[in-house]
C-alpha cells in the first residue's frame, strides 16, 4: 500500500500554485517498477484475454468487466488494470452485450473524406471521454492500413489510399485520444490490406515500396500521435507473420523509428514464444492463439535464458512506460454518464463534412418547397448503414435494425443500421410536400413511384464487415438494376450511397446527382438531409479512387477469394508504392472518380502559385478565392509530379479553407522531405534526387489547376 501511495504521489501533477515538481520521466518510472517485480509479476502484463467467461481466463473469479481485452493490475505495485475497447468508430460494444450506449461515429473513410484535422481531433476526443466514462483506459483505434484492395471488408475502418493523408489523420485521432488520458494503438502493422484468408495470406513487397507507402503512413501516424501501442497484423510479411517479423518490429519500428512504446498482437496473431525475440511485447486475446505463448512458456525462460530475460525486462518497461506516459496511473477512468450530446455533435459535423458530392446536374440543393418526393430503397425508412465486425458501436437506443448473418448468439458480423431514418429527416426539411417511400424490392413498382414524383431519391447500400471481403464492386442485391429503372422513369433521380468504399456505377449517366455518404454514423440521416437541402455546402473530397472497372486495378481478381484452402501470396510489387491514384497516373488510366474529387454548391479559383526550395523541402503558397454565390469549404491539394528524371504523382500537402462569397485566403504547404525522396535499401536512408521538381495545385488528383517548378540538391535523409 505504501508503494502504491508513493507512486501515485509521484505521478500526480502539482496543484495550481504549488511548487513545481520534476517532470515525470516515464522510462525511469517504468524501470524502477520492473526492478521490484517478482518472476510471476514480470509475466502478468505480457498477455491479456478477451474479457468474456471461458475456461481459460476464469472471468467470474477475477471480477473483470466485459472488454475487448483485459489484464488485471498488480495491486502490490500500484499498477492499474488494462481494460481495452475496440474503437475504430467509437467505444464498441462487446458481443452485443454492452449495457451502456456510445457515440457511433461515421466510418473512418468518411473522416478521411473531410481531409480535416480539427474534425479528426473532435470526434476522437469525444469517444475517448466516453471510454473514460465506461471505465476503459485503452482504445484499439488508429487504423491506418492503406487501401491497396478496394474490395477489403475493413476499408471503412481505414483512411484511404495515400500515406500522407492517412498517416496525418490517424496521428491526429491518436493524439486526441491520448490527450484525454486514454491510451491508443495504431494498427494493423503492416500491409494488412484484405480480410480474405487474413491469417494465411503472404504479402510480398520490396522494402523500398513498403517504406514509401504503407510503412510511411504508420511512421507519420506514430510521429504525430505517439501511440502507446502498435498492434501488429494477422498476415505474413515477406515470409514471417507480421507479429513475428524481426524486420517490422525490431528493425523498422524500434530501431529506425526509435519507437518507445510496446507492440501488442492482434487477437489470435501470436504464433510462438519466440515472437518475443522478434519484437512482440504483449500477447492479446490469448484464448484465440493455439496456446498462451507469453504465459507459462515465456515465464519459464525468465532468468534461465539471457536473451529472453533481457527481452522480458524490456517488454515490461515498454508497457509500463506507455501506461505512465498516458496517465493511466495518476488519472484513471471513472464510471460516469457519457456526454452523448458532445459525441453526436462531432459525429454530425464529421458526416456532413465527409459527404462527397460526386455528380450534380443542377438538381441540388433541393428546394424545401418541392411538392412530390419519392424516397426509395436502402432502409431509408429505418436508419443508416454501419459496417460490421469488432468496430460496431451500440448507440444509446440500440440499433434501428439488426439482421443476423450467422446462427451465433453473439453475431459480431450482423448487418446493423443506426437509428435516424433519412425519410424522417427529409420530411422535417419540407412543408406541404408529399413524401412517399418504397423499399425498392420490385424495381418496376419503384419506377412507377418515381414517375409519379417530381424528384426521386434512391438510397443504395453496400454492407461490408471485418472478416469478409466483397467479391466485386457492384452494389449488391440488384440495386444497380433498381437505380437504372428509377432513373429511366424519372431523370430527376438522386442517388445517395452508403458504402464502405468505392462502387461501380453503370447507371451514372442516367442520374441527376450522386452523393457518397459512406457509413454516416448516429447523426447520418440529419447530415444527409443537411447536404440535400443546402443547409450545409458539400465539401467532402474522395480519399480513395473509384475505378471505372475491376480491370483497372493492379489485381482484378482478389487473391484467395475463391480458393479456400492453403496459403496465398499477394504480390504488392505490381504497384509497389504507387497505391491508388499513383497507379492510375503511372498507367495513364481514367478512373470513374479520382482521388481528391468532390463537387460543391459554390466555386473556387486558385491563383498566384509561388514555390521556394529550402534545404530538403519545398514551400508552396497560393491564393484561393470563392467565386460563387454561397459560402463554402474547399480542399486544394498540392502534388509533386516529377523529381529530377523521375515522373510520378505524389500528394505533398493540402489546405482546408472556408470562405464567404468573394473572399480569398492564402494557403501555405511545406512538403515532408520523405515525400520528395525514394527509399534506398542499400544505404538504409531516404535519398532525394537532384534536379527539377514539378509541382501542381489541384482540385483532385486528375485536375491540375496551377503548375510550377523548383530545384533541389541531392540529399540523404535519416530513416
Amino acid at each position: 500500500m505504501l508503494r502504491k501511495m508513493f507512486l501515485a504521489a509521484c505521478l500526480i501533477a502539482p496543484a495550481a500554485g504549488a511548487q513545481a515538481q520534476t517532470p515525470i520521466d516515464p522510462d525511469k518510472q517504468a524501470a524502477a517498477l520492473v526492478k521490484q517485480m517478482t518472476t510471476e509479476e514480470r509475466n502478468l502484463l505480457l498477455h491479456g484475454f478477451f474479457s468474456r467467461p471461458n475456461p481459460v481466463n476464469k472471468l467470474p473469479q477475477i471480477g473483470a468487466p466485459y472488454a475487448a481485452g483485459y489484464t488485471p493490475g498488480i495491486a502490490r505495485l500500484g499498477i492499474p488494470q488494462l481494460t481495452e475497447s475496440d474503437a475504430s468508430l467509437g467505444v464498441a460494444w462487446i458481443n452485443g452485450k454492452r449495457a451502456r450506449g456510445a457515440t457511433a461515429l461515421p466510418s473512418s473513410m468518411a473522416l478521411a473524406a473531410t481531409w480535416d484535422l480539427k474534425i479528426a481531433y473532435a470526434g476522437s476526443a469525444a469517444i475517448a471521454q466516453e471510454a473514460r466514462a465506461s471505465g476503459d483506459n485503452v482504445l484499439l483505434a488508429g487504423g491506418v492500413n492503406l487501401t491497396r484492395e478496394p474490395r477489403n471488408g475493413r476499408n471503412f475502418e481505414y483512411l484511404g489510399e495515400d500515406p500522407l493523408l492517412a498517416g496525418t489523420l490517424a496521428g491526429e485521432t491518436i493524439r486526441a485520444i491520448q490527450d484525454q488520458h486514454v491510451m491508443s494503438t495504431v494498427k494493423h502493422y503492416a500491409l494488412n490490406a484484405q480480410e480474405t484468408q487474413q491469417s494465411a495470406i503472404g504479402v510480398d513487397i520490396s522494402e523500398a515500396a513498403a517504406r514509401e507507402s504503407d510503412l510511411l503512413a504508420f511512421e507519420l501516424a506514430i510521429e504525430r500521435g505517439n501511440p502507446g501501442a502498435v498492434m501488429c497484423a494477422y498476415n505474413h510479411f515477406n515470409g514471417p507473420f507480421s507479429c513475428g517479423s524481426d524486420f517490422l518490429l525490431n528493425k523498422v519500428l524500434k530501431q529506425d523509428w526509435s519507437y518507445p512504446g510496446f507492440v501488442m498482437s492482434d487477437w489470435g496473431a501470436n504464433h510462438a514464444t519466440a515472437d518475443a525475440l522478434a519484437g512482440l511485447d504483449r500477447e492479446s486475446g490469448e484464448e484465440f492463439d493455439s496456446q498462451i505463448f507469453f504465459g507459462a512458456p515465456l515465464m519459464a525462460l525468465d532468468g534461465k535464458d539471457p536473451a529472453y530475460t533481457a527481452r522480458i525486462t524490456d517488454m515490461n518497461q515498454r508497457i509500463l512506460r506507455s501506461m505512465i506516459a498516458n496517465h493511466l496511473f495518476d488519472d484513471p477512468p471513472k464510471i460516469a454518464t457519457p456526454d452523448i450530446a458532445r459525441g453526436e455533435a462531432a459525429a454530425r459535423a464529421e458526416a456532413a463534412t465527409g459527404t462527397v458530392l460526386l455528380k450534380n446536374n443542377g438538381i441540388l440543393p433541393l428546394l424545401k418547397t418541392a411538392r412530390r418526393i419519392a424516397v426509395i430503397g436502402g432502409y431509408a425508412n429505418i436508419g443508416v448503414m454501419s459496417g460490421g465486425g469488432s468496430s460496431q458501436v451500440a448507440p444509446q437506443s440500440g440499433p434501428a435494425l439488426a439482421i443476423p448473418t450467422t446462427t451465433a448468439a453473439d453475431d459480431w458480423q450482423a448487418v446493423m443500421l443506426h437509428p435516424g431514418a433519412p425519410v424522417k429527416a427529409i420530411l422535417a426539411r419540407t412543408s406541404g410536400t408529399r413524401i412517399t417511400f418504397d423499399t425498392g424490392a420490385y424495381p418496376a413498382f419503384a419506377a412507377a413511384r418515381a414517375k409519379d414524383a417530381d424528384i426521386a431519391i434512391v438510397f443504395a447500400t453496400q454492407w461490408t464487415t471485418e472478416g469478409l471481403d466483397v467479391p466485386d464492386l457492384n452494389l449488391p442485391s440488384g440495386q444497380n438494376e433498381l437505380i437504372a429503372a428509377v432513373a429511366a422513369a424519372n431523370p430527376r433521380t438522386i442517388v445517395v450511397l452508403e458504402t464502405g468504399g468505392p462502387v461501380l456505377m453503370p447507371w451514372l449517366d442516367k442520374t441527376a446527382a450522386v452523393l457518397e455518404a459512406w457509413y454516416p454514423g448516429i447523426r447520418g440521416a440529419d447530415a444527409i438531409a443537411d447536404i440535400l437541402f443546402g443547409d450545409v455546402n458539400p465539401s467532402g473530397r474522395l480519399p480513395i479512387t473509384f475505378p471505372a472497372a475491376l480491370e483497372q486495378m493492379p489485381r482484378p481478381r482478389l487473391d484467395g477469394l475463391f480458393d479456400f484452402d492453403g496459403r496465398q501470396h499477394v504480390n504488392y510489387d505490381i504497384e509497389g508504392s504507387d497505391v491508388g491514384y499513383r497507379w492510375y497516373d503511372r498507367k495513364g488510366l481514367t478512373p470513374l472518380f479520382p482521388f481528391g474529387f468532390g463537387l460543391s454548391y459554390t466555386s473556387f479559383r486558385y491563383d498566384d502559385l509561388k514555390l521556394r526550395s529550402e534545404g530538403n523541402t519545398i514551400h508552396a503558397s497560393f491564393t484561393v478565392t470563392n467565386t460563387g454565390s454561397r459560402a463554402g469549404r474547399d480542399t486544394p491539394q498540392v502534388y509533386v509530379t516529377a523529381r529530377g528524371n523521375a515522373k510520378g504523382q505524389r500528394l505533398i500537402g493540402w489546405g482546408n479553407v472556408e470562405l464567404a462569397p468573394g473572399a480569398s485566403t492564402r494557403v501555405i504547404v511545406d512538403a515532408d522531405p520523405r515525400l520528395l525522396a525514394d527509399w534506398s535499401s542499400p544505404r538504409g536512408r531516404w535519398a532525394m534526387p537532384a534536379g527539377r521538381y514539378d509541382v501542381t495545385v489541384n482540385s483532385s488528383a486528375a485536375n491540375p489547376v496551377l503548375d510550377g517548378a523548383t530545384g533541389l540538391e541531392a540529399r540523404l535523409l535519416p530513416p
